[in-house]
């Protein structure tokens, strides 16, 4: 039966996974968002133009251009399609060459180790390496890392770099602002005679900025040291989860500087899906082929 898709509809609009227009956990987006602008208005507000001996308009500028920089990456790691495959309209008729568990799988040789597809039975397709099926966005993804909930993507082929950016970035800027807020704490302390639950009472905004800033530089930081581990050994986060090649050589780590090279700074390939593009009809796999001429 043909899937009716009005003129001018577009394959974002009436494509069947949840990750194909900006995020598909709007709230983990949304939450580290305002997260991340609540912390710089504090800090403007109450932290920056209360410095003694400092330049309040240069530490304001630097806290506002990291800001800018995290914002765009955190909107390039959401925006960018992270390396959905397209799904099949048609079931697969490779035979089998694995049908012991009732799974389909076929066999692939890279670098002189051999590797298994899993044939994906809701997008019915073989899954390139390194692929999965993400279970939250619903679509299978090529060299897929996670999915994070805090951004509300697949994290995957074409926006990796983008997020090691983001992790970076927003480690700077949290650092930034956890060592001028620790400052400001010691000159109040200085300046009132009293200790901590003075301040407290006198100042909880910036207490609470430096806490919660102290929490996101651990949290940011062990992913940051974990994602370039992964990055060095030319990894995944799943699978490295997995333990894929525990037992095994990993057959695309070229050493530290070509495994760098190649997941920082190698050409992004171009999206397999067109999701500007105008909707073509489809078919049930179940009813008969349409028409030909």
């Amino acid at each position: 039966m043909e899937i009716n898709a009005a003129k001018g509809t577009r394959t974002y609009q009436v494509w069947p996974g949840n990750n194909v227009t900006l995020s598909s956990y709007p709230r983990g987006l949304f939450l580290t968002s305002v997260s991340t602008l609540i912390s710089t208005w504090i800090f403007t507000i109450y932290i920056a133009n209360d410095l003694q001996n400092t330049n309040p308009t240069l530490v304001i500028t630097i806290c506002s251009i990291l800001t800018i920089v995290v914002i765009v990456n955190l909107i390039l790691v959401t925006a960018i399609d992270p390396g959905i495959i397209p799904t099949s309209t048609q079931q697969s008729s490779v035979e089998d060459t694995d049908s012991s568990n009732g799974s389909r799988r076929k066999k692939v040789t890279i670098n002189g180790v051999q590797l298994k597809l899993k044939y994906c039975r809701i997008c019915r397709i073989f899954r390139p390496p390194r692929s999965c099926h993400c279970a939250i966005c619903d679509n299978c993804v090529e060299k897929f890392d996670h999915h994070c909930p805090w951004i509300g993507q697949c994290i995957a082929l074409r926006n990796y770099r983008f997020y090691l950016s983001f992790l970076i970035t927003a480690l700077v800027f949290f650092i930034y602002i956890f060592a001028f807020s620790c400052w400001r704490i010691h000159q109040r302390m200085l300046e009132s005679g009293t200790g901590l639950f003075g301040m407290l009472r006198n100042c909880p905004e910036t207490l609470a900025l430096t806490l919660f800033s102290f929490a996101a530089i651990w949290f940011l930081g062990g992913l940051a040291i974990f994602h370039s581990s992964l990055t060095a050994t030319n990894q995944t986060a799943y699978e490295n989860f997995r333990n894929r090649y525990e037992g095994s050589p990993n057959p695309y780590d070229k050493g530290i500087i070509s495994n760098i090279t190649e997941v920082l700074f190698s050409p992004l390939p171009p999206s397999r899906v067109d999701f500007r593009a105008e909707a073509m009809p489809r078919w049930n796999v179940e009813d008969e082929k349409p028409p030909l001429g």
